[in-house]
């Protein structure tokens, strides 16, 4: 089965603009977590459970566990991936009555989790819809963390992490036992790295050595109406979910140009998450000082952050 890009933009769909931060950091103490939902779609599935470990000092503190009832019956596939029935749903809370307690228990923490990205959307659409607030916590990903560590790996599901790093027998697919188990594979990752004399810059992406001119577009069928077609990419910083060379692929590969430096012709300036971070914080490179300069003198260039970069693209397998 192959993967396909297709673009557009559901009307409904959360832009998550105050969304928190992918981080690569090793930090002490932090809050795991994990959810169980009715599908993968923010938009048309539902949680069904949380389970979060607090952990300060590397040590497990607190646990928070809870089921949430999402008002119908959940699918068989569903029961049968993750033992939660409708009957022991029938009784549970409604999101309602628990999205706050959760919030309330991670507090201002980095939030850490295993591809936590899923988990944070839901979090920060339900956020949405029932407080009318967003979530804005900072993230660590497990398996991006894997993927920088162990690139000879083809898998990092959180399965892979458990056999490869022998930290259960088990994996149980249930909301608490998950965030047990990431916590266990993020703790061995840790110890790794400080037993192997790594530090976080050692497996960060090295430096480009190619040039926008070098990307070229692996078809000539392209879609006029979506939002890339047409418009010219320049990406700075480091990228998280994929290289800077794949974006500019995708970029391309949908009838979108990219360039190295920001001119007169640039629509889009698409800075890494953290970089996107530190200007809020005053600090600027020389691109995004050009590139405001040129919106302000009326230009049509916009400068973004990855996150809405990725939202203007969706995955979906054939």
């Amino acid at each position: 089965m192959g993967i396909t890009i297709s673009l557009g933009f559901s009307a409904e769909k959360v832009s998550r603009d105050e969304k928190g931060i992918s981080l690569l950091l090793l930090p002490s103490s932090y809050t795991v977590i994990d959810l169980e939902t009715t599908g993968l779609d923010p938009q048309w599935n539902d949680i069904i459970e949380f389970g979060a470990l607090r952990v300060e000092d590397s040590v497990v503190v607190d646990r928070f566990s809870s089921l949430v009832n999402p008002g119908y019956e959940i699918d068989d596939f569903i029961t049968e991936l993750t033992g939660i029935t409708n009957e022991m749903l029938s009784t549970a809370p409604d999101i309602n009555n628990v999205l706050q307690k959760f919030l309330d228990f991670i507090g201002d923490s980095i939030v850490i989790g295993h591809n936590v990205n899923f988990d944070i959307n839901f979090i920060y659409d339900t956020c949405i819809e029932i407080l009318h607030k967003p979530f804005k916590n900072n993230f660590i990903d497990t398996m991006r963390l894997s993927r920088r560590l162990f690139p000879q790996e083809r898998h990092h599901r959180l399965c892979d992490l458990i056999d490869r790093f022998c930290v259960s027998d088990t994996i149980e697919h249930r909301a608490l036992a998950d965030a047990e188990q990431t916590n266990r594979c993020y703790l061995y990752m840790k110890q790794y790295m400080e037993d192997n004399g790594f530090d976080i810059k050692s497996i960060l992406p090295t430096k480009n050595t190619f040039s926008a001119k070098d990307i070229q577009a692996s078809t000539n069928e392209f879609d006029e109406t979506s939002p890339i077609y047409a418009k010219v990419f320049v990406f700075t910083g480091t990228l998280e979910r994929m290289t800077r060379k794949e974006a500019m692929q995708i970029v391309v590969d949908n009838g979108g140009k990219c360039g190295d430096g920001v001119n007169k012709n640039t629509n889009y300036l698409v800075l890494g998450n953290y970089d996107y971070c530190t200007t809020i914080k005053g600090g600027k490179s020389t691109k995004q000082k050009k590139a405001e300069q040129l919106k302000l003198a009326g230009f049509d260039i916009e400068i973004i952050s990855e996150n809405v970069f990725y939202d203007m693209i969706t995955y979906n397998k054939e």
